[in-house]
């Protein structure tokens, strides 16, 4: 591979998510940040609670980030009292300063030794009972037991929570928007470098230079590599290889970059120096089928159960697939998280999709024995009647 990897162009944004992107630190608007937080003192009523922990350890917890504006680093954890300022405590002791930075609406402190007796010291001052207090966030059993000791039992709100991060306002919207752009160099980045002798470390490299530099950070990139002739994988990997992509190969990824937690999604299929194969073709048409067919039937009101149906088509064509069909996505992997008719979800509920979701169609047809496969498909917003790309790449199977 060369010394210098092509580099696809410029990202395109019109000048209110280019100014996004340039500033120094991005921040949403006062309105919107008023906005999360009256949701979520109205599902404290709702649920006759009077204060809320709000948590997140190793860049997982996105409520951190949603009420705070803090990516959570090694541990935060907030308290949200109605009528009070946000109190958050994080770890470690360096990153105090840049969390009182971003999160300039809340009290920040060093949690000490202890973030989670910190937040326990302010729920006390605030006057907290038992039994009227709750949680959204990833809670560790030493942290629950804290809590509990204190205050009785805590409920748990994060079902409620995922189910006001599934809709998106205008401005998350805007923000996912510039997390596809960055996606799509990524994708295009592995595109562009694709040839014989290159091997997956050297792809991974390519794809992270795609966003990284314009202020990218990587979600995921997973790759697969696999011979057309005699295939043996498929599904990309969660973890990179270090196999040389060879002529007559076929190389498919899943690749997400995020601008300060907003991603994108876009998933592709690529045969190396070779046209697809027979069976590769068919994988391929039978993986453009469900997408389209599955775009047809999404729209505000749709019911999760007529998309399993739709991509039914997969099966007629005598396959099957081994990941999720469609999945919501910003703010973690929302549900719904469907399957197909062959491989099915764990759970398909009753509720309909609504306008402002965000999901990402993404069929990874296979054979019978899972040992030759495609990927395509791509993040998505879906609108009152139908829904609207978020990405630039061209879909299809291409040959490089």
């Amino acid at each position: 591979m060369s010394e210098h990897p092509a580099q696809p162009s410029g990202l395109h944004l019109a000048p209110h998510l280019q100014a996004l992107l340039d500033a120094e630190y991005p921040r949403f608007s006062d309105a919107e940040m008023a906005r999360r937080r009256a949701a979520i003192e109205g599902l404290l009523r709702q649920e006759g609670l009077d204060h809320l922990v709000f948590c997140g350890a190793n860049r997982f917890g996105s409520a951190v980030q949603w009420l705070t504006g803090w990516p959570v680093t090694t541990e935060a954890v907030g308290v949200l009292t109605p009528g009070e300022a946000d109190a958050m405590f994080v770890q470690y002791v360096n990153h105090a300063p840049m969390a009182q930075r971003f999160a300039q609406r809340a009290e920040v402190a060093w949690g000490s030794g202890s973030s989670i007796a910190a937040a326990a010291g302010v729920l006390e001052r605030r006057g907290a009972r038992a039994g009227k207090v709750g949680v959204i966030g990833p809670m560790t059993f030493e942290q629950h037991g804290a809590l509990t000791a204190k205050f009785g039992a805590v409920a748990n709100l994060n079902r409620a929570y995922v189910r006001l991060r599934q809709v998106k306002s205008a401005e998350e919207i805007d923000w996912m928007r510039i997390g596809a752009a960055l996606t799509d160099r990524g994708m295009l980045a592995l595109r562009d470098n694709l040839q014989p002798g290159v091997n997956e470390r050297e792809l991974a490299d390519c794809v992270e230079r795609g966003y990284v530099a314009l202020g990218g950070t990587t979600v995921i990139h997973f790759i697969g590599v696999t011979p057309m002739a005699s295939p043996n994988l498929g599904v990309p990997t969660q973890f990179v290889g270090n196999r040389k992509v060879a002529r007559g190969d076929i190389v498919f990824a899943e690749i997400s970059a995020a601008f300060w937690d907003h991603p994108g999604q876009v998933l592709r299929s690529f045969a190396v120096g070779d046209e697809p194969t027979p069976l590769y073709r068919d994988l391929h048409a039978a993986a453009d089928a469900a997408f389209a067919a599955v775009a047809g039937v999404l729209k505000d009101g749709a019911l999760p159960h007529q998309v399993v149906e739709a991509a039914g088509v997969i099966e007629d064509a005598g396959f099957t697939i081994i990941d999720d069909l469609l999945h919501g996505y910003g703010g973690g992997y929302l549900p719904p998280i469907l399957g197909s008719k062959s491989r099915p979800s764990a759970h398909v509920p009753d509720e309909p999709f609504r306008a402002g979701q965000i999901v990402v169609i993404q069929p990874n047809v296979v054979t019978q024995d899972g040992k030759a496969g495609v990927q395509t498909g791509e993040m998505v917003l879906i609108t009152k009647t139908g829904i609207e790309p978020f990405h630039a790449v061209s879909r299809g199977f291409v040959r490089v």
